[in-house]
């Protein structure tokens, strides 16, 4: 009787054990509501006011180093040392894509607080990243589409006054002149100069790569902002200072390469080195109310991630890589080659050495 007591325990035993198994294996979202003491809200108050300014500075210096390029020769975009600036700045970007910001959405859209139905069926945060790639080699086609074409419209408007006002000065001596002006426009005018073309491509380039880096500087500083442990706070300060710094030289590369007028150039460096800062404060304002595992926020924070990280490693590999590591001047040199591949691992590897951290 004992045996067979015995046996029926383990039976149940075992039972209760296989019929726990999947709620013990299956994932669970634990909302955990954050404890506001007033010791720890004014600390970790300091710590972003504080992560305002170092991340604002970070950024705003690592944007405007390549702008040093009139003065220093060693920045200018003429000299190979900036090919090999530009390949980290590249790795960089292609890190924060790859490294940062797509596992995040992943982590975001996959997250066992949302329904299973439909986040759990579909891939959304690859399918939202290739969405994104593919809307910005759109966005990339048809700008330099139009750009290309109103030059051309720009050019041919310039003739025809050209015309006019030789015209009145000397009817019989316009006549010819005019002839000879306007052919000489149709050959010249009607093709797009290679300097013009990369010019407006630099421009092109740019304006799409700030696009991405500000979507997830925004939302990297909202996370900071909104966070109330001082360990994450103190850890994101350093990751994210360092973090803004490198990829503000990638965007500096560009614009600098771009040729705005100083205005443009400025704005351009500012706007970026503000957004971050500007997540943060927002961050700090609905701190007391924002729930980082609430559905909507992990919807709305997982595809806007998933859209940078498209963004920006379409913008690395294609307009930026690709772009430099095909240029002739490149293909001529095996040391400009070396030195451009290794600046680039170095880039990609210290963004993904950051991830330890963020």
């Amino acid at each position: 009787m004992t045996i067979s007591s015995n046996k029926t325990s383990i039976n149940i035993l075992l039972f209760l054990l296989l019929a726990l198994l999947p709620t013990m294996v299956a994932p669970q979202c634990k909302v955990e509501e954050n404890s506001y003491s007033d010791t720890n809200n004014q600390l970790s108050l300091k710590y972003k006011i504080a992560a305002i300014l170092t991340i604002f500075l970070a950024g705003g210096i690592g944007v405007s180093i390549p702008q040093l390029g009139k003065k220093v020769e060693a920045l200018n975009p003429d000299n190979d040392i900036f090919f090999m600036i530009k390949a980290f700045a590249a790795g960089v970007i292609l890190g924060t894509g790859f490294i940062h910001i797509l596992p995040d959405a992943f982590e975001h859209l996959t997250s066992p607080c949302l329904d299973q139905k439909p986040w759990g069926k579909f891939p959304f945060a690859g399918f939202v990243a290739m969405s994104c790639a593919i809307g910005a080699l759109m966005l990339d086609t048809f700008a330099t589409s139009f750009y290309t074409k109103m030059h051309f419209n720009k050019q041919k408007t310039k003739q025809v006054v050209d015309v006019e006002i030789n015209d009145d000065v000397d009817e019989h001596a316009g006549h010819v002149h005019v002839h000879a002006h306007a052919t000489d426009g149709h050959a010249h005018g009607s093709v797009l100069s290679s300097h013009e073309y990369q010019l407006m491509r630099h421009r092109i380039i740019s304006q799409v790569l700030e696009l991405g880096i500000i979507v997830h500087s925004v939302i990297i500083g909202l996370s900071l902002g909104a966070s109330q442990h001082i360990s994450t706070i103190k850890s994101l300060l350093v990751a994210l200072s360092f973090h803004q710094f490198f990829e503000g030289m990638g965007l500096g590369g560009c614009i600098s390469q771009a040729k705005y007028k100083s205005l443009a150039t400025a704005m351009m460096a500012v706007f970026f080195s503000l957004t971050t800062p500007i997540g943060i404060a927002v961050g700090i304002g609905i701190s007391r109310i924002y729930n980082e595992d609430s559905a909507t926020s992990l919807i709305v924070e997982g595809i806007l991630n998933s859209g940078s990280a498209g963004i920006l490693v379409y913008m690395a590999l294609v307009d930026l890589l690709a772009a430099d590591f095909m240029n002739p001047r490149m293909q001529s040199s095996l040391r400009l080659q070396l030195g451009a591949n290794v600046s680039l691992l170095i880039g990609a590897g210290c963004m993904s050495f950051l991830a330890i951290w963020a």
